[in-house]
C-alpha cells in the first residue's frame, strides 16, 4: 500500500491548521466522510482544506469542533487563516480567489468592466490604473500579474468550470484601450467561447431596465459545499452564502440571462465589433 504522504504544517498558515485537523480527525478514528457528516460540505472539500488548499468557513469549523470536541480550537483559528494572505490581490477578494479553482459553475456579471477572468494585460493594467492612479509602476504590475493568473482557470484540462459571463454592450462600445488593444481583448472572449470555455452574452442598451442594474456579481455553484455570490465596489466586495439571499441574486441573475442576446448572436456581436476595431473604427451600437 502507497504510504501516506505528510502534510507540511510549515508551510504557511492554511496548511498548519489543516495539518492540525488532519490530525485530530485520525485521532478520534474518523474518516473524512465521518467529519462532514451532517454538515453541508463534501469530502473532498475537507480534505482541501487538510492540504491548506481551502480555507476553512465558520459553520464547518464550528461542525468539526462539535464532532472532535476540541472545545473552540478550530472555530477559534479559522478567522486567522482566512487572514493568511494568498498574493496581492484585495484582501476581501480572496476567498472569491480561493473558491473560483473549485467551482463546477461560474455565473458572472459585471456591467462597468469585462470581467478579470477574461482580461488581457493591457486592458487589466488599465483597470488597476484607473483605481490606482499614483500607484508605484511595480505595485500596479504585481497587481496586474495576478489577475492574468486567475485566467489559466481556463486551461486546466482536468478543472475548467462551466463559465457563463454577461456583458453590457457598453463594454464594447466604450472602450477604456486604444483600439488595437481592444481587438486582442474581443478576440480572447472569442477564442475562450469557441474553444467551449466560456459561454458570453451580451445585454444592449435598448433592453431598458433590467435585473442587477447597479451590482455586479459573481456566482459560484460547488459540487462539494453550498453556493456563494460575490458582490463588488470599487474598493471593497462583498461574499454572500445567506440561502435567502444567494437564491434571491441566482434568481436575478436568470431574469438577467432572458433579457440579454443568445448566445450565438452575443458571440457574432463580439467578432463584428473586433472587426470594426481592427478597421479603424469604434462601434457606436451593436446590433
Amino acid at each position: 500500500m502507497a504510504r501516506r504522504r505528510d502534510i507540511d504544517g510549515s508551510m504557511s498558515v492554511p496548511t498548519f491548521y489543516g495539518k492540525e485537523l488532519r490530525w485530530k480527525r485520525e485521532a478520534a478514528g474518523l474518516s473524512l466522510e465521518d467529519l462532514v457528516r451532517g454538515s453541508f460540505y463534501g469530502k473532498t472539500y475537507l480534505s482541501d482544506i487538510e492540504r491548506g488548499q481551502r480555507r476553512m468557513p465558520l459553520d464547518l469549523a464550528r461542525h468539526a469542533d462539535q464532532v472532535l470536541r476540541t472545545d473552540g480550537y478550530f472555530e477559534r483559528n479559522c478567522e486567522d487563516v482566512r487572514k493568511a494572505r494568498l498574493g496581492p490581490h484585495a484582501a476581501y477578494f480572496e476567498k472569491v480567489l480561493e473558491a473560483e479553482r473549485h467551482a463546477e459553475v461560474i455565473e458572472e456579471w459585471c456591467p462597468t468592466a469585462i470581467p478579470g477572468l477574461l482580461q488581457l494585460a493591457p486592458y487589466a493594467r488599465a483597470q488597476v490604473r484607473m483605481a490606482h492612479p499614483m500607484a508605484a509602476d511595480d505595485w500596479a504590475e504585481e497587481k496586474v500579474t495576478a489577475r492574468l493568473a486567475r485566467a489559466r482557470l481556463f486551461d486546466d484540462d482536468h478543472h475548467t468550470p462551466e463559465y457563463w459571463v454577461i456583458l453590457h454592450e457598453r463594454l464594447l462600445t466604450e472602450p477604456v484601450i486604444p483600439p488595437s488593444e481592444m481587438v486582442e481583448q474581443l478576440h480572447r472572449i472569442a477564442e475562450l467561447a469557441e474553444r467551449h470555455r466560456i459561454v458570453p452574452q451580451l445585454v444592449l442598451r435598448k433592453s431598458g431596465a433590467h435585473p442587477l442594474a447597479l451590482a455586479s456579481i459573481m456566482v459560484m455553484a460547488f459540487p462539494d459545499a453550498p453556493p456563494l455570490v460575490y458582490t463588488e465596489a470599487s474598493y471593497s466586495g462583498a461574499t454572500i452564502d445567506d440561502p435567502a439571499l444567494v437564491k434571491q441574486y441566482r434568481k436575478a441573475y436568470d431574469r438577467l440571462r432572458a433579457v440579454g442576446q443568445s448566445p450565438d448572436t452575443s458571440l457574432a456581436m463580439i467578432k463584428a465589433a473586433a472587426e470594426e476595431y481592427r478597421n479603424g473604427e469604434q462601434p457606436d451600437r451593436l446590433g
